[in-house]
């Protein structure tokens, strides 16, 4: 059977979607690692199903590129956003359930901007600092992120023991935040296994982290491989209330898939 398919991407972050709101797509692990494959399948860091909720506009479910059901995806939560935009499932704005919780989201031509749940504000680890934004995230601050060989360095820490109850933790690579507050990140992504050109949960773990060292107030500019996402959020001494991740999405194309 051939399955229809969507692919968007945020920032170099690429994704498959699939309207699911018939309940008709096989949630297969093989198959999804199959479609995620980049050599022979489509090709992308996840998958995502869109469905039906009882409360919400749509329930997004996300896969990782390994075929595993995972924890919430800030770049594929825009582009899901956009991909429900396209159907005339919603407007100028979304809400919508995922695993973490509900989320509302908002759209402005090419640009999605989503707010985030946070789970743990920023605590001191070993190699960095730990921040769970729907997905567990450690934070690494490097002089420069570009002398970083992150698929090596990013996985020591991915698979250390102590993070084996989340999981394995993602791992981003943040330099200091120049004089407009902007930091430059490259995050190594579980599920993944490799470094991917942004990931939306990372960039703003690594916002939340600049904030706290560097003393910054409102809102932090990112810039990854993958192009420039803004992350703002609201601050109470050392705690972070409605943070947001603002950035472009682009619809890539679409087609049938047929399973191997």
């Amino acid at each position: 059977m051939a399955l229809k398919f969507y692919k968007f991407e945020g920032t170099g972050n690429d994704f498959i979607i699939v309207d699911n709101r018939s309940l008709t797509f096989p949630k297969s692990r093989n198959i999804i690692a199959q479609m995620c494959q980049r050599r022979t399948g489509i090709g992308a860091d996840g998958l995502m199903l869109l469905e039906k909720s009882e409360d919400a506009h749509f329930k997004m479910i996300y896969y990782n590129a390994d075929g595993q059901e995972s924890t919430m995806c800030g770049n594929g939560g825009r582009c899901i956003v956009a991909f429900a935009h396209m159907l005339g499932i919603v407007e100028k704005s979304a809400l919508f359930d995922a695993i973490d919780g509900k989320h509302k989201a908002w759209i402005i031509e090419d640009i999605v901007s989503l707010e985030l749940n946070v789970h743990s504000q920023p605590q001191n680890d070993e190699h960095g600092y730990f921040v769970d934004t729907g997905s567990p995230h450690l934070v690494v601050p490097v002089e420069n992120p570009e002398h970083i060989d992150v698929d090596q360095e990013g996985r020591k820490i991915r698979y250390a023991q102590r993070f084996d109850k989340s999981g394995g933790v993602n791992v981003n690579f943040m330099s200091a935040p120049d004089e407009n507050s902007r930091i430059y990140v490259r995050t190594y992504e579980r599920g993944v296994e490799s470094e991917t050109l942004s990931c939306g949960t990372g960039v703003t773990a690594a916002a939340l982290v600049a904030s706290v060292l560097h003393g910054i107030n409102d809102s932090v500019t990112v810039m990854t491989k993958g192009g420039e996402l803004r992350v703002g959020f609201f601050k109470e001494s050392q705690t972070f209330d409605r943070i947001s991740l603002t950035g472009p999405v682009h619809f890539v194309f679409d087609g049938n898939y047929i399973p191997k």
